[in-house]
């Protein structure tokens, strides 16, 4: 596989002890802050602990009043459109009890009207059978969704294509001070080696009143004949009232200042965005992005963190508006959240260019301390990416084209193009990149814009 930038190695020295650290490929260039920035709509965003060993409430938004553990609730009222994102493990206690565990995530409506809910989209599966972990190449085409990588790779797959599925109802009606079931699914582990299974969940809603949810976990009940059956309502509703925040907890976060042993922690309460949007353009006052000059090229963040800007100082953790204490300070990642960019590509030149447009995962750095983004001359064994990335764009003929890519990229791999265009001098060509940052990713990666090399049209030549 060719690399997608022009490059050069740094030269190891005389083998040391310890070995010396694996060779680094420097792409010098510019690294921008991304334009635009998150939306306002709350996200119900469950993951902590991420591992469920005890049954209890993983996440609750209602108020504590009347409740027996009254810090295990938030008070977050939704009301208009909110998400809900879940992701959580399970594994079996002991050999002797492969009891499922269950999901439920439950709504409420306090006011003295009926509020309609509507499920926009939504979807939710579990590691096994369906998204187990397996290995794919770095690049595949992904037009009917069937490639995936883990739960949350398929969920996103799912949302990004406007997917409802069966399972999650179109519509719900919850009458005055009723409760109904979002969901309530099982993430079962008998038959599986290690007796370990995990769940992602993800659905976009709109309510027409004001809305309370929680996120609960529930050993599955048992029929008369010895099978498994799901917990029923006034069970979830009896957890919710008098049970208590599911343990053992997550490690929880170091301070943001921390720069040391920063530990970022998982994420449990409300968080503030669900879309990042962004027109990539010279500056706010122009209409178009004059591609890099050839054999150049300049990169946007995307998800970047505390401690992980890429020499931009840009954070775009999305804001937590209700926490547990020992929980993230920040979304960490963004799980859920869809970035979607255009890029009106300005051939500026007198000559005509051939420019590649490509998600890459560089080395972690906060300052960069090389003259642009840092990554493995040989693939890293972590798995820092994986997920579908949507590309649309007209080809050269003046047709519409959409693609869809599941990428999967290790720690430090420079990726290869998601589309690459010629334009002629003077042309303008609008390239649209639109992807869910997907859970079992690690931040941050950047999207990268190149003019390919002169010399022969090749990248990496």
């Amino acid at each position: 596989m060719l690399p997608f930038l022009l490059s050069f190695s740094l030269a190891q020295a005389t083998p040391a002890v310890p070995p010396a650290p694996p060779e680094e490929v420097i792409q010098i260039q510019e690294v921008r802050s991304l334009p635009g920035r998150l939306d306002s709509v709350p996200v119900f965003n469950s993951n902590s602990p991420e591992k469920v060993v005890n049954p209890g409430i993983l996440l609750s938004t209602f108020p504590s009043a009347g409740k027996k553990n009254p810090q295990a609730h938030l008070n977050f009222p939704f009301r208009g459109r909110f998400d809900v994102f879940a992701h959580h493990v399970y594994q079996a206690s002991s050999p002797d009890n492969l009891r499922s565990l269950y999901l439920g995530i439950i709504l409420y409506n306090p006011g003295k009207e009926p509020v309609k809910v509507s499920v926009l989209q939504a979807a939710s599966y579990l590691s096994q059978p369906d998204a187990p972990f397996i290995e794919l190449p770095a690049f595949a085409q992904n037009l009917e969704g069937k490639i995936y990588a883990g739960p949350g790779s398929r969920v996103m797959s799912d949302i990004l294509r406007g997917m409802r599925q069966d399972v999650f109802p179109q519509e719900m009606t919850i009458a005055p001070g009723e409760y109904q079931m979002l969901l309530n699914t099982s993430i079962p582990v008998e038959g599986l080696t290690p007796p370990l299974n995990g769940r992602s969940t993800y659905a976009r809603l709109r309510s027409s009143g004001t809305i309370y949810a929680a996120s609960l976990a529930m050993p599955a009940g048992n029929n008369p004949d010895g099978t498994e059956k799901a917990p029923t309502l006034e069970e979830w509703q009896n957890l919710l009232n008098n049970g208590e925040l599911s343990t053992p907890r997550d490690i929880p976060p170091t301070p943001l200042a921390q720069t040391s042993q920063r530990k970022y922690g998982r994420v449990s309460g409300v968080a503030r965005g669900s879309y990042w949007r962004a027109s990539l353009t010279d500056s706010p006052k122009t209409r178009f992005l004059s591609i890099p000059q050839p054999g150049q090229a300049f990169s946007y963040g995307l998800s970047t963190l505390h401690g992980g800007t890429l020499g931009t100082n840009q954070i775009q953790s999305a804001p937590m508006l209700v926490r547990y204490s020992d929980t993230a300070y920040l979304a960490h990642g963004n799980y859920g959240v869809q970035y979607s960019f255009r890029l009106p590509l300005h051939n500026n030149t007198q000559t005509a260019q051939t420019v590649a447009v490509a998600v890459q995962t560089p080395i972690k750095e906060d300052v960069l301390s090389q003259k642009g983004l840092r990554f493995f001359a040989e693939l890293a064994r972590p798995t820092f990416f994986r997920g579908t990335v949507r590309v649309r764009y007209r080809d050269d003929l003046g047709k519409f084209q959409t693609n869809f890519v599941h990428l999967v990229q290790k720690r430090g791999q420079t990726g290869e193009p998601l589309v690459t265009l010629p334009i002629q001098p003077g042309e303008k060509r609008l390239v649209e990149v639109d992807f869910l940052y997907p859970p079992d990713a690690s931040p941050p990666q950047v999207l990268t814009v190149q003019t390919l090399p002169k010399s022969n049209g090749e990248m990496g030549k």
